[in-house]
């Protein structure tokens, strides 16, 4: 049986610290920060990045650099046989598209997955790998089961305040005027390769029962039959006692599925800033 290595990046939510615990290799992703270059969460913590994001500077994501992505498979390489390597979906970065296309030069060795997942579902795709990896599958065999399962997922958002969809293009000056004053809360939707529009509400309550609503549509729908083997997901940026709450507020809508949490990553709060809200439900992978 070939010695396989994992390896994710940060978008996953996997911190350094629970990389070393898992027994998975987590490459930090890069921030430009008032042109000065930070590592998630190696030269850079979730506090100094919403305390930066709060005095309005000037934030910009980047993607790891093919050099330090190499020097990682190169050394890994040394140890393990063969590494299953699974970035953030193709559709919301090109780190994905640049890491398939070095993988070109290993031979089959390094196998990257291109299933669209990002935060706690990309999460889950790394722990499905460890299972597949220790249930004696080959790295190439866990890229296509998990390439198999990309849509088995589905996540939902609500961002606190506007200011970031409208510096990032994705809602105009008018719209986000406007939207403030009535208190208007978009729900936003990730499935598959990119994050779309999905609703329209009025405050924060009626957000979060949007968001329970779609998860149950979802549950008895899309993963009807496959209930035993789903697992939700809770995922924030910055607020703390509000996604506690928000955590509970799920546990009592879904007390029959186990939860996790953890802060959206820093390149998604990024664009939706802080204060935001998500659910997220995934299958996970049966052997």
């Amino acid at each position: 049986m070939s010695k396989i290595a994992i390896v994710t990046d940060s978008n996953s939510g996997i911190t350094q610290a629970m990389g070393e615990e898992l027994g998975v290799y987590v490459i930090p992703m890069p921030f430009y920060i008032n042109g000065e270059l930070f590592f998630e969460d190696i030269s850079l913590s979730q506090e100094e990045f919403y305390q930066k994001l709060g005095e309005d500077a000037e934030i910009s994501t980047s993607q790891p650099s093919p050099g330090d992505v190499m020097d990682l498979w190169e050394k890994l390489l040394k140890e393990y046989d063969e590494i299953v390597h699974i970035p953030m979906s193709s559709g919301l970065s090109s780190t994905c598209e640049n890491a398939i296309s070095l993988s070109m030069e290993y031979d089959e060795k390094v196998q990257v997955v291109n299933n669209q997942r990002i935060s706690v579902t990309q999460e889950q795709s790394v722990k499905d790998a460890l299972v597949l990896r220790d249930a004696g599958k080959s790295a190439k065999e866990i890229k296509e089961i998990l390439e198999k399962e990309k849509y088995e997922s589905t996540i939902y958002i609500t961002v606190d305040t506007l200011k970031y969809l409208k510096k990032g293009g994705r809602i105009t000056a008018a719209a986000a005027a406007l939207g403030t004053v009535l208190n208007l809360k978009p729900v936003l939707t990730v499935q598959g390769d990119k994050l779309d529009a999905f609703s329209k509400v009025r405050g924060l309550k009626a957000a979060k029962r949007t968001m329970l609503k779609a998860i149950e549509h979802d549950i008895e729908e899309r993963f009807k039959g496959k209930e035993d083997q789903l697992i939700l997901g809770m995922a924030y940026t910055g607020n703390e006692e509000a996604a506690q709450e928000w955590k509970e507020e799920i546990q009592k809508k879904f007390p029959q599925y186990e939860l996790t949490s953890a802060p959206l990553s820093l390149s998604v709060a990024c664009h939706i800033g802080p204060g935001s809200l998500a659910i997220t439900c995934t299958k996970k992978v049966s052997l």
